[in-house]
């Protein structure tokens, strides 16, 4: 076993226990809610997410990795709030999403690499809560310029630490091949990266050509939908189903890139998405992982793949 950092202090990764790997409580833009704190219900917020979480643990949830940067407006001691009233752990990340600063477009991976680091070994925003992940993301149209300087930026970081990274992908344009082959550049050992996002396509060949490079991929939106381009949850568990008939299951995560509060999404698209669902951190546990005993899936498949694989991908086990 390891040790690694939540947002309690560190723990053991034998008590990560059933875990969704890519999850949000939280999603907004940076500053906003120490700067214009009238304009997010922080505490309605923290309020749902505790009830929500509860619900969950009750149901067998035990960890969640919050993959919200700094761009995402992470905040951190909302998140350190949440986890001990509802008991489910919190792994925090560092890293930059999509909405990367100015100002390291006009900066070196190794000026933002040290950034990433302190708040793995120091820890964030001077709380002494230390990230146990780093983010980052690339989406439609691939890697930008800007993009490649965070990704290597991570790439030093995690080679400096230890520390997993995970990263935001589009999928249909195979952007994971993009961000590896970047990754294999800086010389990051694969196994300790996860290329998230993975079931926005039922592309079997892309998919496994990512695991057979040695990347663990997260099969982590669910329910999906929402984009006429990407498959339903149907779809999205019938390629979980191949990928462990083709000998991959002790390669993937799951999770549904889920937030109790998502503000960077205009009002229609958050009631639909509260429509298609309405089980929240709860709906791989009651809609996918049925689904899955129900095509053959065994318990003892489902267990590798919501408990032991977390677990092994935080300690960099094979």
């Amino acid at each position: 076993m390891a040790t690694i950092n939540s947002v309690l202090g560190p723990m053991d990764t034998a008590d990560l226990g059933f875990t969704l790997s890519h999850e949000h409580v939280i999603v907004t833009s940076a500053g906003i809610q120490h700067v214009y704190p009238e304009f997010i219900d922080r505490e309605g917020t923290i309020n749902r997410a505790i009830s929500d979480l509860k619900l969950a643990y009750s149901e067998g949830l035990r960890s969640i990795i919050d993959v919200t940067t700094l761009d995402l407006g992470r905040d951190i001691r909302l998140l350190e709030r949440v986890s001990r009233e509802s008991g489910v752990n919190m792994i925090c990340a560092t890293g930059t999403w999509r909405d990367i600063p100015r100002v390291f477009w006009m900066s070196s991976p190794d000026q933002i690499a040290p950034l990433y680091i302190r708040e793995i070994e120091e820890g964030i925003e001077g709380t002494g809560i230390k990230a146990g992940i780093i983010k980052v993301a690339n989406d439609v149209g691939g890697v930008t310029p800007e993009g490649e300087i965070i990704l290597r930026a991570a790439a030093r970081a995690q080679k400096a630490t230890g520390v997993p990274i995970s990263t935001h992908t589009w999928a249909p344009e195979r952007v994971g091949e993009q961000q590896v082959r970047i990754f294999e550049d800086e010389g990051v050992d694969l196994n300790r990266v996860y290329v998230g996002h993975s079931n926005d396509t039922t592309d079997i060949d892309y998919l496994v050509g990512l695991l057979e490079k040695g990347v663990w991929t997260g099969l982590d939106r669910y329910p999906g939908g929402t984009n006429p381009d990407t498959p339903d949850w149907e779809g999205r568990t019938e390629t979980v189903k191949k990928l462990i008939d083709a000998g991959f299951g002790r390669r993937i995560m799951l999770g549904h890139d889920w937030s109790v509060t998502l503000l960077i999404a205009n009002p229609e698209m958050r009631r639909l998405r509260d429509e298609r669902n309405p089980d929240g951190y709860l709906f791989i546990t009651r809609k996918v992982l049925p689904r899955l005993r129900e095509m053959g899936v065994s318990e003892e498949a489902i267990d590798q793949i919501m408990v032991d694989n977390p677990r092994r991908f935080f300690e960099g086990v094979q």
